[in-house]
């Protein structure tokens, strides 16, 4: 079997983006999904921490630049057709920007209802005040 690297398999959208579910490597919960572009999982792979395009702000950001809750990568994971990633992470703080570990903290309830399953880590009013 041929030795592939990784950006021989990886198959970015029109866009230039790939999908990446951001899981936590110690609990397994997902954490979150972004997106990232070529120059984003290079400096992620470079620098062992999750850097994401920003599609709001078309730009590159370090998950956790503001919040200081950075995502150290553990391994990287890509599915058969590489058009997705899985990057497991050890996760300081938090994930979400709304104070819960994992951006999933809703579940779907009776009557088809939403209701929040897990507490806030942080409150979002005191950490991003300045952003």
């Amino acid at each position: 079997m041929t030795r592939q690297t990784l950006f021989d398999v990886l198959r970015f959208n029109d866009q230039g983006l790939i999908p990446a579910v951001i899981q936590d490597a110690k609990s397994k919960r997902v954490l979150t999904l972004c997106y990232l572009n070529r120059q984003a999982l290079e400096k992620s792979l470079k620098e062992g921490k999750v850097y994401v395009f920003r599609r709001s702000l078309n730009r590159l950001m370090l998950k956790g630049e503001t919040s200081g809750h950075i995502q150290t990568i553990k391994r990287v994971e890509v599915d058969c057709e590489g058009n997705s990633l899985v990057v497991h992470v050890h996760q300081r703080v938090a994930g979400c920007h709304a104070g819960y570990f994992s951006c999933y903290f809703r579940r779907l309830g009776p009557g088809k209802r939403l209701t929040v399953a897990e507490r806030k880590i942080f409150d979002p009013v005191k950490v991003y005040r300045s952003s």
